[in-house]
């Protein structure tokens, strides 16, 4: 009787008035004890409102059912489809959408829909993939910076593909601590080519000198990603240079190089197709066959042989001491006796000469520079001594 003068009432009530009564009857749905009868009026009552010329009305019942699991699913479900003003609230919390409503609504609604979804707790793995795939920029960007959301890693290369241009996706991915290292290369690649462009088109630089300074740039990037990665990370990292072009010699050199020695076995193993214990074996071996075979094996050009024995003798008997951040710095004196024994090599080849050159001024202006800090660091220690002292 009470829901029939409610339909009564409600056909010629003001909206805001009209508003408060549907979240009373909404919240009389969810916690009242109704009879059957007058459980049954009052969803039609409820699917009467769908249609409510004012959005008031369906606002206040969204607001009312967006939490809950006892709602009525065909009213969920017609909210979820409403306006972005009514349907946010649903789309952002209901537990009765399914996987399957929510790629549809990622499929065809607005960034304003997509975004509302994109923070949901709890978020599956193929509802990230269609924000991923089809989303808006805003709509990643808030997939990035949900903890709940389960992207696998494919979804995050695609963010990159799709948004990587953009400064704020860039920003939010490499925050996180847990970015698979390949995404986190593939952000720098996106970075590096964005800034290619720019300095091109302001004319500060050649394409070419561009390029080159690019490339450069983007060798440091992959040794310096590569020092954080260990495990299922590090073969992840090493499959994606490799499918990407990028596991040249002259990486691998740099990353020896550098000490980055989990990065050079890992490189060989995958070139080669040898088993961890196997290149560690051949790696070590200090007649140099072994080695030889190996790089013979992974693909490397015969002309860089002579470079990586030099360098791995040196490591036998230089060592590498430092930091975890140290290890993707070229080591000068590394760099230093490697191009020594090579400029008297016959077999080295004159472009495999240019990059060891190049990593040597690469190597003593990064100690000049580490040099001076310390200096900084040294002065800035001791003048409140001073300080004290003086006074």
């Amino acid at each position: 009787m009470i829901v029939r003068q409610f339909i009564s009432w409600v056909r010629t009530a003001p909206s805001g008035e009209r508003a408060e009564a549907t979240r009373s009857l909404a919240r009389a749905w969810l916690i009242s004890d109704l009879s059957e009868d007058d459980r049954a009026a009052a969803e039609g009552a409820l699917l009467m409102l769908l249609d409510d010329a004012s959005p008031l009305v369906r606002q206040a019942m969204a607001e009312v059912f967006a939490r809950s699991h006892e709602a009525p699913p065909v009213i969920v479900r017609a909210l979820s489809l409403d306006q972005p003003s009514v349907a946010l609230p649903i789309l952002e919390h209901s537990p009765l959408l399914i996987d399957a409503d929510l790629v549809d609504l990622v499929a065809t609604g607005s960034s304003d829909v997509q975004c509302a979804i994109a923070r949901r707790i709890n978020l599956p793995s193929p509802v990230c993939a269609a924000i991923a795939e089809v989303g808006s920029p805003a709509a990643a960007l808030e997939l990035i910076e949900n903890p709940y959301a389960a992207l696998a890693p494919f979804s995050w290369d695609r963010i990159v593909e799709r948004h990587g241009h953009l400064a704020a996706i860039r920003e939010s991915m490499l925050a996180l601590d847990g970015l698979p290292a390949a995404t986190r290369l593939a952000l720098v690649a996106k970075l590096s080519d964005t800034l290619a462009q720019f300095v091109v088109a302001r004319r500060w630089l050649s394409a070419d000198r561009a390029g080159r300074v690019i490339s450069e740039a983007r060798e440091r990037s992959m040794v310096n990603v590569a020092t954080r990665s260990r495990g299922d990370d590090m073969r992840g990292l090493v499959q994606h240079l490799r499918a990407t072009g990028q596991l040249t010699a002259g990486l691998i050199l740099r990353a020896l190089l550098s000490g980055n020695l989990e990065l050079f076995d890992q490189a060989l193993v995958e070139l080669s197709g040898l088993a961890p214990s196997r290149v560690a074996a051949l790696v070590h071996d200090r007649g140099g066959v072994g080695l030889n075979a190996l790089l013979t094996r992974s693909g490397l050009p015969e002309s860089s042989f002579p470079a990586f024995q030099a360098a791995l003798e040196a490591t036998h008997e230089i060592g590498f001491v430092g930091t975890v951040a140290g290890a993707a710095r070229l080591r000068r004196r590394m760099v230093e006796r490697v191009l020594t024994r090579c400029e008297t090599d016959e077999s080295v080849s004159e472009a495999l000469l240019i990059l060891l050159r190049r990593f040597a001024t690469e190597s003593a202006r990064e100690e000049a520079r580490v040099f001076c800090d310390e200096l900084v660091a040294d002065d800035v220690d001791i003048a409140p001594e001073h300080q004290r002292i003086a006074a």
